[in-house]
């Protein structure tokens, strides 16, 4: 066979350099501008005589996954200075987190409690 039917009839013949193209990696841009993090804003637990510490370390369990070591360390904090940091998040976050606090309920181990303990969110230091 004829090297003009080899190329008609599918041989193994190589590719013409003119017809063979190469692709063109680009690389990587570094320039993309990360997202811009939300302002940080903490979840601050306010003191009050209503509530054991019992109520405390289980509502910081419950609503913020603490476990009961670190809730004692929280409710004595609360119980000494008046407040304390519960939780560092974005701004939605942290107000949907003191309004979990306000709907925790009254402690049962009260019987003259009335309701929730008082959270307040406040701007964070940036990290």
């Amino acid at each position: 066979m004829a090297d003009s039917e080899k190329g008609q009839q599918g041989g193994s013949e190589a590719p013409d350099k003119k017809t063979a193209t190469a692709t063109a990696v680009k690389p990587r841009s570094s320039a993309k501008p990360k997202p811009k993090q939300l302002p940080p804003y903490n979840v601050v637990l306010l003191n009050d005589d209503d509530h054991s510490y019992e109520y405390v370390i289980r509502m910081l369990q419950s609503l913020f996954g603490h476990p009961p070591e670190l809730g004692m360390v929280m409710a004595a904090e609360v119980d000494s200075r008046g407040r304390v940091i519960v939780c560092t998040t974005h701004k939605e976050l942290a107000e949907l987190k003191r309004d979990q606090i306000h709907g925790y309920g009254p402690d049962q181990l009260i019987a003259s409690c009335k309701g929730s303990m008082s959270a307040v969110i406040e701007p964070a230091p940036a990290p």
